[in-house]
């Protein structure tokens, strides 16, 4: 009894997972709007100010309608990683449980949901030392030299993080030549198995051409309602282009327009390539979670009697 009073006791959630662009915050609004309850963002871009447009946030109106938690909670030049997120994401939890609300997890930031669900890794390895060497070596080689060195001494770290993302890539170096080992074995070694939740997950999955074609058609949508006129707004406002939120595949290439680099064609080009890129390797990530259910975001019906099923405790003799 006891045991099943603490299972009890674990906030249940619902997440809503998949690589870009293949319709959670659509399927989520859908959901939430019969089901009830709040959604809390799993997007790591989501969480800055003034990012709407290149982040693909929820409209302020949809957001009205359905709270929404963790977007729009720090400036573009304020720190936010994985650990800010768990902390913060886990006291709103906390909060919806006590209160009964339904719990929605969604977005696609993979690092994020997995630090939530199963707990952060205890890194070795942090030493100011070798982080300034770090930064010497990029100010004077650049940063490709940097990732070449990251692809051959943790080949899984350096595949699941962009070329030009400077802060994970001498994150994982320092880690592995201040400690001896890869950030990819402490992961491994952490096993992220802690369990706070009840976790149903669904995953929503495309066929590569139609969720390519959807890619290209948001891209087109975000140059028509402005992202060009928002990324020179965050100039206006002082933010520098080599902030980590403005360093992402979305904003680059526009920092890059405006230098004068190519025209709006190009441009929509360049973070199409981006995007499909990034969604590759969105795929390659979930795909290892053997916990997602995997869905067809028109399969609606579906998805929602699964929930309603998990919600209800009646899983068909799986837990959740």
């Amino acid at each position: 009894m006891k045991a099943r009073a603490a299972e009890e006791e674990r906030p249940r959630l619902v997440v809503l997972t998949g690589p870009t662009a293949t319709g959670k915050t659509d399927l989520v609004i859908r959901l939430a709007g019969f089901f009830g309850g709040e959604i809390v963002s799993a997007d790591s871009m989501q969480v800055y100010r003034y990012l709407d447009i290149g982040t693909a946030k929820p409209s302020r109106s949809v957001r009205e309608a359905i709270p929404h938690h963790l977007i729009d909670v720090v400036d573009p030049d304020e720190p936010f990683n994985a650990a800010d997120f768990t902390a913060r994401a886990g006291e709103i939890i906390e909060s919806l449980h006590r209160s009964g609300k339904v719990i929605w997890v969604v977005g696609g930031t993979g690092l994020y949901l997995r630090a939530l669900l199963g707990g952060l890794a205890s890194l070795t390895g942090a030493d100011p030392r070798v982080r300034k060497r770090l930064r010497e070596e990029m100010a004077r080689h650049g940063l490709s030299l940097l990732f070449e060195r990251l692809a051959r001494v943790d080949p899984e770290s350096a595949g699941r993080i962009h070329k030009n993302d400077a802060v994970r890539i001498m994150r994982a170096l320092e880690v592995y030549e201040s400690s001896g080992r890869t950030i990819t074995a402490q992961h491994k070694e952490h096993g992220f198995r802690q369990r706070r939740y009840r976790v149903l997950s669904i995953g929503l999955a495309r066929e590569r051409k139609d969720l390519f074609a959807r890619i290209d058609r948001r891209v087109e949508e975000m140059i028509r309602e402005g992202l060009v006129a928002e990324t020179e707004g965050l100039v206006e406002r002082g933010y520098d282009e080599s902030l980590k939120p403005l360093q992402t595949l979305t904003y680059r290439p526009v920092f890059r327009y405006l230098r004068g680099e190519g025209d709006l064609p190009g441009l929509a080009g360049a973070i199409g390539r981006e995007t499909r890129l990034y969604a590759k390797r969105q795929e390659t990530w979930f795909k290892k979670d053997r916990q997602i259910e995997w869905y067809s975001p028109d399969d609606g019906e579906g998805i929602a009697r699964r929930v309603d099923a998990f919600l209800r405790r009646e899983t068909n003799g799986v837990r959740g």
